[in-house]
């Protein structure tokens, strides 16, 4: 890597490319701003081509792709396989909603589902879709009007899942009329619990809360069609969930006669190590969210997964979608399963886990490191400034642009956190050498300072973050 970040050809087409979209009004003047305070811009790339492990932006330089796709490549960037069946499917049947692959498709989702006990899918475009049709369901099924998620979760950006979000309170701006029938319950996280909790008192006060604080004093009991949980907090910070967080919720759910819905949009089909995130847990949910890893992360397919008593026979009107359940998003998600089988994907990806975690640990020495934590290829560190006027993520940023700098792309938005998320089959030794290069920069960040600095320059939601 040349000292130059980005390169000419790629920082040509971000300054042609930033100022089109959001924020793009005031791009010149942040970089002005950002210039003035002594800071760097946040490093970004955009990309030229991809193969497998690997990304190349525009100057040709190599990346290790520990960003995937927002998690959305299980097996390698631009997998051939999955391209040809899913050409072959344009080729042979355009673009209809009727064909044999959705039925295909769906019988192999049932087979693969917790316990198989959930036989019945739906198809919807993405996991934004899917989560907005599995909270409708769960409200038409039960006939009442209440939703519970959690602080930090992330379902999508629709104007549905924007309330059922619990990130960022920005994302409901001027939507605050349309969020009544969300109720935000507090996440135990395993890093800076409140009033000096332990994990275990901080679980136990989470689970009081679903139980007797939302039903005592924000809704009814018997008006709370159930619980949406993601079994790993993925936008949130790659959080894992303590065992006996899913066993209360699952357990206060069969109580109130509540549905227990599990987000698995990003923990799903083998991020975890597991074909499903829900499985660390031995418990098994009413309805399940699929996306992002079903189609080999070439073209949208998504979904929802139910008992047989809930989507078996429904008034909902779940997905009215023209693209929900396409020939080539079938044909993908077909040829995905297929793979994963034939090349034990996701026992390979429980092995990568278990490299990650082993290498990770010994990061936690470093003082601006506040916590490493993972499960399977879910993997999340999170920061901390040693100087009360330094914020948090400027050193979480500073260490991800140096990885970038030095060949490793990763994503650390706005936020404390750098969150990895790894091809499910990617190369051991590709793994190891991009967890040694980010063991590097988190050393020389410790060591230097917030050297390699950040701003708001770039604004956040284009290539880079």
């Amino acid at each position: 890597m040349t000292d130059q970040f980005p390169g000419p050809k790629t920082r040509q087409a971000l300054e042609r490319g930033v100022p089109l979209f959001r924020n793009g009004l005031r791009f010149d003047e942040e970089l002005e701003k950002a210039g003035r305070r002594g800071f760097r811009t946040a490093n970004q790339i955009v990309i030229d081509h991809v193969e497998g492990d690997f990304i190349w932006d525009l100057d040709g330089r190599r990346y290790i792709d520990f960003q995937n796709g927002w998690a959305t490549n299980p097996i390698g960037n631009a997998h051939p396989e999955i391209l040809e069946v899913v050409d072959a499917a344009h080729r042979r049947y355009g673009f209809h909603y009727d064909h044999p692959l959705r039925y295909d498709l769906a019988e192999m989702l049932a087979q693969i589902m917790p316990n198989k006990a959930l036989p019945r899918f739906n198809y919807e475009v993405s996991g934004t879709e899917a989560a907005e049709a599995a909270v409708h369901l769960a409200l038409t099924h039960t006939k009442r009007r209440y939703i519970i998620t959690f602080s930090s979760a992330y379902h999508g950006m629709g104007l549905g899942t924007k309330q059922l979000n619990g990130l960022d309170g920005e994302m409901t701006r001027y939507l605050e009329a349309w969020t009544g029938g969300v109720i935000k319950a507090p996440y135990p996280y395993s890093d800076q619990s409140p009033a000096g909790m332990s994990q275990e008192q901080y679980v136990d006060y989470c689970l009081w809360y679903l139980d007797n604080h939302i039903p005592g004093c924000i809704a009814p009991r018997n008006n709370i069609a159930g619980i949406l949980v993601e079994p790993g907090l993925a936008e949130g910070g790659n959080w894992i969930p303590p065992t006996n967080l899913l066993k209360g919720i699952r357990e206060i759910c069969d109580k109130n006669d509540w549905l227990m819905i599990s987000d698995e949009v990003l923990t799903g089909l083998g991020r975890t190590g597991k074909m499903w995130g829900i499985e660390h847990y031995d418990v098994i949910p009413d309805i399940l969210v699929v996306g992002k890893n079903l189609s080999g992360g070439i073209v949208p397919c998504a979904g929802i997964a139910s008992k047989d008593e809930i989507l078996g026979d429904t008034d909902g009107f779940l997905s009215g979608s023209t693209f929900a359940g396409t020939p080539a998003g079938c044909a993908a998600g077909i040829k995905t399963l297929e793979i994963y089988e034939r090349d034990k994907v996701v026992e390979h990806a429980a092995k990568l886990g278990e490299l990650a975690a082993e290498a990770m640990r010994q990061w936690e020495q470093y003082d601006i490191v506040r916590q490493v934590r993972g499960n399977g290829l879910l993997l999340g560190v999170s920061f901390e400034s040693p100087d009360p006027a330094e914020k948090n993520w400027w050193y979480a940023r500073s260490v991800r642009n140096r990885m970038l700098n030095h060949g490793v792309w990763a994503i650390s938005d706005r936020e404390d956190t750098i969150r990895m998320y790894p091809a499910l089959n990617m190369d051991e030794k590709t793994l190891l050498k991009g967890l040694d290069i980010m063991h590097e920069a988190i050393r020389y960040v410790n060591e230097h300072g917030q050297v390699e600095g950040d701003s708001p320059a770039w604004p956040t939601g284009v290539a880079g973050f």
